[in-house]
């Protein structure tokens, strides 16, 4: 998928189709409002809430077009929120791709206060051991969840080399 030259500065970096295909993949699509497992409410493409910053509620419906932009302005907004946390850390674009993937599902508050953005962070970066970090955030609820475990490895997979695997 990629070649590796040099990592680009962060503020340069955009989430990549690949990446967001990746996103929709292991969210997947739901029309009504469901509850993830730990009490949140979710709808479409992992969305808990709406462009208005308004929380899903229990009965709420959603297309599948509707469901897609919401899914790409909520990327957008966490790819926002990661950087203001990472700060001027060089990456590579499937690194990238991969912790964008990792903050939308655990959420941008647990992932900028993580040990992975911590080993980013310091000097110099530990990009490898951030991208291991990623393989420790498995668990649901405080249950380890195979579909977590799945994603975490496409993600690690990702971050390390470059080569998307969404585990199917």
């Amino acid at each position: 998928m990629s070649t590796k030259t040099s990592r680009a500065p962060l503020k340069t970096l955009a989430l990549s189709a690949i990446g967001l295909t990746m996103i929709a993949g292991f969210e997947g699509y739901r029309e009504r409002a469901y509850n993830d497992g730990v009490g949140v409410q979710t709808i479409g493409y992992g969305t808990t809430t709406y462009a208005d910053g308004s929380k899903v509620k229990a009965g709420d419906t959603i297309t599948p077009e509707r469901a897609l932009v919401r899914l790409a302005q909520s990327a957008t907004e966490h790819e926002t929120r990661l950087k203001a946390c990472i700060g001027e850390v060089p990456l590579y674009p499937y690194e990238w791709d991969a912790y964008v993937s990792w903050a939308y599902n655990v959420g941008t508050g647990a992932a900028c206060g993580s040990t992975l953005v911590r080993k980013l962070r310091q000097t110099p970066p530990d990009y490898t051991g951030a991208c291991a970090e990623l393989l420790k955030w498995n668990k649901a609820g405080g249950r380890v969840l195979k579909g977590l475990v799945t994603r975490r490895q496409a993600e690690y997979k990702l971050c390390l080399t470059g080569i998307r695997e969404d585990g199917r």
